[in-house]
């Protein structure tokens, strides 16, 4: 739920983020402000700043910056309502009951009765490790390597075949129905109820919050198949969620690992990397991409040196990319995965190997390299054009122009040939260039990034002047921007703006994804050229100019024949803009230059 703007207020009016912060960063006083050394990227200079009469902090070196609720949305990897509820219990406010239907209460306690089934699995799981029952399991998890606190920290335990299990969740009262829906058991007309995860060691699952949602179980022999999942139930999507992100979301390390199965990463974990991750049984998902990118900028890629690990560090890098993510492939040569790799060279050469992992997009074109023969010509030839194709996916100019360069170091390719080459394959619109997607979050953008960035720029004059919102007003509106979060930010700040003034920490409260978040406070902060009063109001009436002409064109075209009023009124509309186009009007700005702290 959407807690009111009233109940988000009084939180972070109880709530002093000096306080939030000097919790994990050194703040020193400086004038008005604290400073200290950002603690979402690494600097040696300080350039976190904390203002605490706005209650806001901003870093002018990777430009994260936000409220309290941002802070710790960020830095603890919290979602929106954890957030709120963490600095609600820590000011002493009692955040309002949700209201819920029947339907909604009844829903809400299967799920957590669900959770309860789970839970009490994973813990006759564990018991049973230690029986003599179980004793096949646990002495292969200790041939394995692991120790008695790895196994309990990840709850790792052993499902016999017998109906123990069954039986003592049935004498708790709960139905078959929940039974069946919990994925545990196997229902047969004619055998009766099974357990399903029977003679396997139990890999519990868990979700980003710690609760049980559903088991990985290996088979002990030769039974088939050797892994099997939890089925998908109420509670468990293996698509959705992370093997070991529930520890994995705490690191203060800039990046995550992705490797392939369970023990994988709690061999990891054991040896000291505990920013690993699998994903459950299936090649990557842009669901499991989407919900990284809520913990890191970057992933490194670390599958088993073989056929298919190589093909699925191929498949999974474009994802990577498409969810905002860049990302590295680890090399583990001559071993076959993490676990072989660490007790064999132990883990300072393990880590080691991460410091070095390549670059996805040269790992890409290092293995589609061994398709051409390079001491032929023509071969050496239709590589390069292949190099040059790909190439297009990067269509920002300065990255584009950054990765060119890479491959022609690499590959040793003549850096203006190639050069060339690309601009003329995206001048032809070639295969390649229809696989750009637009980035998460911006199916809807319009086609020009630049028209995303004229509307971001219109936002961050006028809420550097709110005084501009009286000339503002009667010549467009929020309906007027085409980016849709554009189009929401300006709906919050007319409101606002209605009303005199311009609050930032309420304003991007309204944003619950970190992401609007992130582009809500660069609006805020961005960097505006204050030269004279003439450049700014003409800079000003520029890129308003464009957002009403480019809104008037928009209008115009879906137009009903009939309407003629409202086209009589566009062509006035059109009229105005041509005026201003040309000089004959122009909007004015009043900025002051300010510090940047």
């Amino acid at each position: 739920m959407r807690y009111p703007d009233e109940v988000v207020e009084e939180v972070l009016s109880r709530t002093n983020l000096v306080d939030v912060v000097g919790q994990e960063v050194s703040l020193k006083k400086s004038g008005n402000n604290y400073m200290g050394l950002c603690p979402f990227h690494n600097e040696k200079t300080p350039s976190f700043h904390v203002d605490a009469n706005k209650q806001l902090y901003y870093c002018f070196g990777c430009h994260a910056g936000g409220s309290a609720i941002t802070f710790m949305m960020q830095y603890y990897h919290m979602t929106f309502q954890e957030a709120l509820q963490a600095l609600a219990d820590r000011a002493g406010v009692v955040l309002p009951e949700v209201r819920q239907t029947p339907e909604m209460k009844a829903k809400a306690d299967r799920k957590t009765q669900l959770l309860a089934i789970q839970k009490k699995a994973a813990t006759w799981f564990y018991k049973q490790l230690k029986t003599p029952a179980g004793a096949h399991g646990y002495t292969y998890l200790k041939k394995r390597g692991l120790t008695d606190a790895t196994i309990l920290h990840f709850g790792l335990g052993y499902s016999t075949s017998n109906r123990e299990l069954y039986s003592l969740l049935k004498k708790d009262g709960y139905s078959d129905d929940l039974l069946k829906a919990s994925g545990l058991f196997v229902y047969d007309d004619r055998k009766g109820v099974m357990n399903k995860f029977w003679n396997r060691v139990m890999y519990p699952i868990m979700d980003e919050r710690g609760r049980v949602i559903g088991f990985g179980g290996r088979v002990m022999g030769d039974g088939k198949p050797k892994y099997l999942n939890s089925p998908e139930t109420e509670l468990f999507n293996k698509r959705l969620h992370l093997y070991a992100l529930q520890y994995a979301r705490t690191t203060k390390k800039n990046y995550m690992i992705l490797c392939e199965g369970y023990m994988d990463v709690i061999t990891m974990h054991q040896a000291g990397f505990t920013n690993a991750v699998a994903s459950l049984g299936t090649a990557l998902t842009e669901q499991q991409a989407t919900l990284l990118r809520r913990f890191t900028k970057e992933v490194l890629l670390l599958y088993d040196s073989d056929g298919a690990g190589t093909l699925a560090a191929l498949r999974a890098a474009p994802i990577l990319r498409e969810a905002g993510i860049s990302s590295r492939v680890v090399r583990l040569e001559p071993h076959k995965d993490p676990d072989e790799f660490i007790k064999a060279e132990g883990a300072e050469a393990f880590q080691d190997r991460l410091d070095h992992a390549l670059n996805s997009f040269l790992f890409m074109l290092d293995e589609e390299m061994k398709k051409y023969r390079q001491d032929e010509p023509d071969e050496r030839t239709a590589f390069q054009r292949d190099c040059a194709e790909r190439l297009l996916i990067f269509h920002e100019p300065l990255e584009r122009a950054n990765y060119i360069q890479a491959v022609a170091d690499r590959y040793g390719f003549p850096v203006q040939e190639l050069t060339r080459l690309v601009n003329q394959l995206a001048a032809l619109g070639t295969p390649a260039a229809a696989y750009r997607k637009p980035k998460p979050g911006r199916e809807e953008e319009p086609g020009n990034r630049g028209e995303v960035k004229a509307e971001e720029l219109f936002l961050s004059y006028l809420v550097r002047d709110p005084g501009a919102f009286a000339s503002i007003s009667p010549l467009l509106g929020p309906d007027d921007l085409g980016d849709p979060f554009c189009r929401n930010l300006a709906e919050i700040l007319w409101k606002s703006l209605e009303k005199g003034r311009v609050d930032e920490k309420m304003v991007i409260s309204n944003f619950e994804e970190a992401e609007n978040q992130r582009r809500c406070q660069e609006i805020f902060h961005a960097d505006l050229p204050l030269k004279s009063q003439d450049e700014i109001d003409k800079a000003f009436t520029d890129v308003t100019v464009s957002i009403m002409s480019r809104a008037n064109n928009r209008k115009m075209k879906n137009l009903a024949k009939e309407n003629m009023n409202e086209f009589a009124s566009l062509i006035t509309r059109r009229r105005l803009i041509e005026e201003y186009k040309t000089g004959k009007k122009r909007l004015h700005l009043h900025l002051k230059e300010e510090s940047p702290a």
